[in-house]
């Protein structure tokens, strides 16, 4: 191997070394065993301190041992840090109690699996919240609805910033909000919900200027009638201060005055926090700070602002000059800590308080058999695109096999760090992913075969042949990074999540392809390790005149859109699934568990539509409750049926809620709006990168995909739900890389094809790739179609999607987006060469060859 690649062999190894260690551990450890490998100094003495704290959870005096610890330090005082892991650096907090809190939820949070499971898979932790009485004496119905859509957002924004964590967060009745977050439980923290991000109602609010209940307390001075009594409690370097002030009831501004907050060191060092206020909020907070600077001079006493956290005093800094800019600064004897903590609770405020009403633990939403149905269809997929890839590329095949591991390894890494979750139907996408990584190294095999057949050496036809390739692959992937932006920037939850992964898998693929596959060829060849390269065919070279059949194929194709687009129509929200329009939450009492399989084909043959079975219980109780989401009005028969089917069970109707959809309006509209935005930059990329005629194309046939794979999900009797938005984005992503490989075989016969016809020219490039396009949609339809026939429930949906995305994706690359280009320029290649990609280019022939 040459030595300028030995930079990029240490540089994979790096990368594929971190990734992996990024998904270590895989498996949730007790926290007892693992702190006591952590202790970092005095490890007799502190086994023996968790030996007590064991003790005494076995006494039942403490929940866990991990709370049981937590109260041992407080009692005595102990400084765990200083003591025991020294090389943890708390420094800049010196309450103890709150040092041994951060550290402990540091060490629990540390003793958990870096890619936790889903709700589906593992089940969770929930909570439910209820806007506070107080805010709905004076709210219609329309009000309280607005108030708990946006309190949804935000929590949503919180909870979920990248979109890969996947909570349900979606709203109960009229005045309530459940939240499920997945990989939580209250096994070592009871505690656990206080730790989660809880709604906040952010408030401005003036300190007294001149009482202070320590001054009424000593001159029996009258208490302000419209202030209250608040404790301010501050962390600083010198220890924790406690500060008694008078806070005015009424806020002068609220979090509607932010745009963002964030931690900041001045000069000094020394912690600040910087607000950027919205235009509105700028004008408001310097009528608020001029008013105290006023008043200030009248008494002669500097005049403070406070800012209120859900009814919690954080800071109350003081207020010198009028604050008439885009930022104001917060000092004061802020830690590093305590300053990136308030600045991350002044983001996204909310206008209205909740109040946290019920708290549950829930179990995995899918039964045992339908998790390993799943992974096991999902191995069985991997398995026949490796089997696929050896079978017709041997050597080259074992290489992109070995690549698509080191691919997966990436993603997960990526996802560990991202704290994404991990679920059955993201399991289906990565193994879809596989089924399509492989689709770059069978560009450059295809490549590698033309060089072959010209008498080239392996070294030279693998260098020529990843040289042609790049370019296609580079356009290819690059289209689909430019939606991936998109996606992240426009979009919101799950419609961001997927943007982030699917960003993450381009990223991945190229990595594992153009650098480490591409350096393993270049050592097999020069070390002389591979003596023969067997590629098989599936396909021989075949010529047909392509454009011929362009018509019919088109009008077919579109009366199948139309088709299901009317079906769509007609069903109207008949569609949709409790994802999208909410349905109804039956809770059940029983004397016998049943198997939440079980209950799923029950339901599946009284007819009784979708259902999410769950087993709850509540956060510090023993009862444990049966808790099924239906449609809307069809618990009351679905539990008749269970009744009737399961009479052993002794199910009892403990109440019926309604619930709203967990994918809202707006997430709809952000997809449509995402999806829409990418066709535009699919058309000027197209044309910058290749013509504009080829852009019109791409973003044809990429509509034409959508709709097409909508339509035919609806018109095989399929309802959508939220992995359904992902998987329909995902087929957009497929179709763009189908259509750039034959744009850019199209382009490539225009340069080197300077008198030939258009029509033969397009024929001539579909038939140099079809063989190509077949094999790769071979091995995507590998992949869906194994989920299809061994998965369960929504891997089903997914397959079957993803599996006439693929067929769909195929046809409209040679019959809709070949054909639009042509049709575009009337045929004529003269309209094409106006772009100086795609002119031809001329030769002398002679002693000596020349080109323009």
């Amino acid at each position: 191997m040459p030595k300028r690649n030995h930079w990029k062999v240490l540089f994979s190894i790096a990368v594929v070394a971190f990734f992996a260690y990024s998904i270590f551990p895989i498996k949730d450890q007790e926290f007892v065993d693992f702190v006591k490998i952590e202790a970092q100094a005095r490890q007799s003495e502190f086994d023996a301190l968790l030996q007590e704290a064991v003790a005494r959870h076995e006494a039942r005096q403490a929940p866990s041992a991990f709370i049981a610890l937590k109260q041992i330090a407080a009692e005595r005082k102990v400084d765990l840090t200083a003591s025991y892991f020294p090389k943890l650096n708390l420094g800049d907090v010196k309450n103890i109690e709150k040092k041994n809190a951060i550290l402990l939820d540091h060490l629990l949070k540390e003793s958990k699996a870096r890619l936790q499971l889903g709700l589906d898979l593992k089940g969770g932790v929930a909570f439910t919240l209820e806007i506070a009485p107080s805010a709905l004496a004076n709210m219609n119905t329309y009000e309280r609805k607005e108030k708990l859509t946006k309190a949804i957002d935000i929590i949503g924004s919180r909870i979920n910033a990248f979109g890969v964590t996947e909570p349900i967060i979606r709203p109960v009745g009229d005045n309530r909000l459940e939240v499920q977050l997945p990989g939580v439980n209250t096994k070592d923290n009871p505690d656990v919900i206080d730790s989660l991000q809880k709604p906040a109602l952010l408030q401005f609010r003036i300190v007294h200027p001149t009482l202070t209940p320590a001054q009424v307390a000593q001159t029996g001075a009258i208490p302000p009638f419209d202030y209250e009594r608040m404790t301010l409690e501050e962390d600083s370097r010198t220890g924790t201060q406690i500060e008694e002030l008078y806070i005015k009831r009424v806020p002068e501004a609220d979090g509607k005055i932010m745009k963002q907050a964030f931690a900041h060191h001045d000069q000094y060092g020394k912690s600040e926090i910087i607000l950027q206020f919205t235009d509105e909020g700028r004008k408001r907070f310097a009528q608020v700070t001029r008013s105290i600077v006023e008043n200030a001079q009248n008494t002669g006493v500097t005049g403070r602002l406070a800012i209120v956290l859900d009814g919690k005093l954080y800071s109350a800094p003081t207020v010198r000059e009028e604050i008439n800019s885009p930022t104001a600064q917060i000092t004061g004897s802020f830690t590093d800590r305590d300053a990136q903590n308030l600045a991350n609770v002044l983001n996204n405020p909310l206008d209205v308080p909740m109040i946290v009403m019920e708290q549950y633990e829930v179990g995995p939403s899918l039964a045992q058999d339908a998790v390993d149905s799943g992974v096991r269809a999902s191995i069985i997929g991997a398995a026949l695109v490796a089997a696929f890839m050896i079978t017709f590329y041997t050597t080259g095949g074992f290489v992109a096999v070995c690549t698509l591991a080191i691919n997966i390894i990436i993603i997960f890494g990526f996802m560990a760090r991202l704290g994404a979750t991990l679920t059955l139907p993201g399991l289906a996408g990565i193994v879809l992913t596989i089924g399509m990584a492989v689709d770059a190294n069978i560009l450059i095999y295809e490549r590698m075969r033309e060089e072959l057949a010209e008498g080239k050496s392996y070294a030279s036809a693998n260098r020529n042949g990843f040289m042609k390739a790049l370019w296609t692959i580079l356009d290819a992937h690059f289209v689909q990074l430019i939606v991936c932006a998109i996606m992240i920037l426009l979009g919101t939850g799950p419609i961001r999540g997927f943007g982030v992964t699917l960003c993450m898998g381009v990223v991945s693929t190229l990595f594992s392809v153009l650098v480490i596959a591409h350096l393993t060829l270049e050592w097999f060849f020069a070390t002389g390790l591979v003596k023969t390269f067997t590629m098989r065919r599936m396909l021989k070279n075949i010529h047909v005149d392509w454009v011929r059949f362009g018509k019919p194929a088109f009008i077919a194709s579109w009366l199948i859109v139309f088709a299901g687009l009317a079906v769509v129509a007609y069903k109207g929200t008949g569609v949709f699934g409790i994802d999208f329009k909410g349905g109804d939450a039956i809770t059940l009492e029983y004397k016998t568990r049943i198997d939440t399989g079980k209950i799923r084909e029950a339901a599946a043959a009284g007819n009784h539509g979708e259902i999410v079975p769950a087993y709850i219980s509540a956060i510090g109780g023993s009862q444990e409750m049966l808790r099924i989401e239906t449609e809307t009005g069809k618990s009351a028969d679905l539990l008749a049926t269970l009744q009737k089917t399961f009479p052993e069970a002794g199910l009892t109707n403990l109440g019926t809620s309604v619930i709203g959809k967990t994918i809202g309006d707006e997430i709809l509209y952000n997809a449509l709006v995402a999806i829409l935005a990418s066709m535009g930059v699919i058309l000027l990329y197209i044309a910058f990168r290749f013509e504009f005629g080829f852009g019109i194309g791409a973003m044809f046939s990429s509509f034409h995909d959508i709709l097409m794979a909508i339509g035919l999900f609806v018109l095989f009797g399929h309802q959508f739900s939220a992995p359904m938005v992902a998987a329909i984005l995902a087929i957009a992503g497929y179709s763009i890389n189908e259509t750039v490989v034959v744009f850019d075989r199209i382009r490539e016969e225009l340069r080197l094809n300077p008198n030939t016809p258009l029509r033969e020219v397009v024929n001539n490039a579909i038939s140099k790739v079809f063989a190509r396009t077949i094999m790769t949609a071979t091995t995507t339809l590998l992949a869906s179609i194994a989920l299809w026939l061994w998965g369960t429930g929504v891997l089903k949906d997914i397959a079957f999607t993803f599996t006439m995305g693929v067929l769909t994706s195929t046809f409209s690359a040679i019959f809709i987006a070949s054909q639009v280009f042509y049709w575009w320029h009337k045929g004529d290649r003269k309209r094409v060469e106006k772009h100086q990609d795609v002119r031809p280019t001329y030769e002398w022939q002679g002693a000596s060859r020349a080109s323009k």
